[in-house]
């Protein structure tokens, strides 16, 4: 049986614990962007740009 995408997804973030570090990184425009956040969705420190 084959997953869709949108369900691997869906299984990467439930395995997501409070031992891992999610990192977002906007890099859209001249200006890249990076920030921490915690497995609960709350952000760590101040962003970081570059």
């Amino acid at each position: 049986m084959k997953f869709k995408a949108q369900d691997k997804q869906n299984q990467l973030i439930e395995n997501i614990s409070s031992l891992h570090l999610v990192v977002g990184v906007d890099i859209a425009q001249e200006m890249h962007v990076a920030r921490a956040v915690s497995y609960r969705g709350i952000a760590l420190g101040s962003p970081l740009e570059v």
